[in-house]
């Protein structure tokens, strides 16, 4: 029994090395990885980076009493580091809503139910600083997606979309951000499509936009008629790619060509 302990463990260490060994590498890429080394340095750069004009005024959104309850998201909250971990897990099943919502529907029941505050039009630019703020907490944390019934079942729609050939160009996610993600598209790279770095800066649209705009201009792109904001459609979208790249670290926020 003395001498089978040690040959035990080395059987053991064996497996384990050669479980370790078959373990598919990561070979997902963040935009971020795609990009010139100059646009990463603005990335990088707190005070390069464009987006800080929009942080700067989540903040003040965060700290400002409004609505008829006379309230701020601080008041509440507490802090912003409050919110550390918070935009890793959107899509999520809300409770209270009986509904799978992402990050920017979070925060505008927020707004409206718990402050009495008229809600912004989406991609106002009100309305997207404070959620680049709030998910600005969350930079450098790994994507999380939780197992749970009801936002599984967003995440299984969202895949059928993404593989749905649409639009009068007949094509579909998959076959750009899976198939012929690294190949070039009139001299840019196409990404694998991840969403690590949104709200984003991007120089196309000289401003930080959502998932959910970046999402319509690939509809757009490929003559489909967009879903509406905030449509379960986006929603379902939104819920598999978050579960497509979980792991993957938060950059919000990031800045695109």
């Amino acid at each position: 029994m003395i001498m089978r302990k040690p040959v035990a463990a080395l059987l053991l260490a064996s497996m384990a090395a050669a479980a370790f060994a078959q373990a598919p590498a990561d070979t997902r890429r963040s935009g971020f990885d795609d990009m010139s080394p100059a646009l990463q340095a603005i990335q990088m750069d707190d005070f390069a980076n464009p987006a800080a004009l929009w942080l700067a005024e989540g903040e003040a959104q965060w700290n400002t009493r409004t609505g008829s309850a006379g309230k701020s998201c601080a008041d509440c909250h507490g802090t912003p580091a409050t919110m550390r971990g918070v935009a890793a897990r959107f899509p999520a099943f809300d409770t209270t809503l009986a509904n799978v919502i992402d990050l920017d529907a979070k925060i505008d029941d927020c707004r409206t139910r718990r402050q009495g505050a008229a809600s912004p039009p989406h991609e106002s630019r009100a309305r997207v600083a404070l959620e680049a703020f709030v998910a600005h907490q969350s930079r450098g944390m790994p994507i999380t997606s939780a197992a749970e019934p009801h936002l599984d079942a967003s995440v299984a729609a969202g895949a059928r979309i993404f593989r749905q050939r649409m639009g009068q160009i007949d094509l579909s996610c998959a076959q750009c951000h899976d198939e012929r993600a690294g190949r070039h598209l009139a001299g840019t790279a196409i990404p694998q499509g991840h969403p690590t770095g949104y709200p984003v800066y991007r120089s196309e649209w000289q401003a930080v936009g959502t998932l959910q705009r970046r999402l319509r201009n690939c509809l757009s792109g490929v003559r489909a008629q967009p879903y509406a904001f905030g449509s379960p459609e986006m929603i379902a979208l939104e819920a598999f790619l978050m579960r497509r790249a979980a792991g993957m670290k938060l950059e919000t926020p990031g800045v695109r060509p």
